[in-house]
């Protein structure tokens, strides 16, 4: 079993951060990506940060400049810093990841629960 527990959202003035962090847990062989995707109400789930295998990173466009994405290899943490945030940033925040769970077996996308980020005044 594999388990991506989030912590960190909740309630922010614009212009104000926010720390999201993830840690995955469990049987897990490999990791090939790890990130964050979001879901504001009404709109389609969309990729936030995310590493890739390798280690090179992937922004969406409108959070460039304001939020960083940092991972802890030795904890299978992942940790999302965002900065400047906008009242359109207000969504869920999933955390996602790419494991292997042993030597042979194929690759599946898991998912943590969400956690809640509101910008507002």
């Amino acid at each position: 079993q594999v388990q991506l527990v989030e912590s960190g959202g909740g309630l922010v003035q614009p212009g104000g951060s926010l720390r999201l962090s993830c840690a995955a847990s469990g049987s897990i062989f490999g990791i090939y990506a790890m990130g964050w995707y979001r879901q504001a109400p009404g709109k389609e789930r969309e990729l936030v940060a995310v590493f890739n295998r390798g280690g090179s990173t992937n922004y969406t466009d409108s959070v460039k400049g304001r939020f960083i994405i940092s991972r802890d290899n030795a904890t299978n943490t992942v940790n999302l810093q965002m900065n400047s945030l906008k009242p359109v940033d207000t969504a869920v925040y999933y955390c996602y990841a790419d494991i292997r769970r042993r030597v042979g077996a194929r690759r599946n996308a898991y998912w943590g629960q969400g956690t809640q980020v509101t910008v507002s005044s």
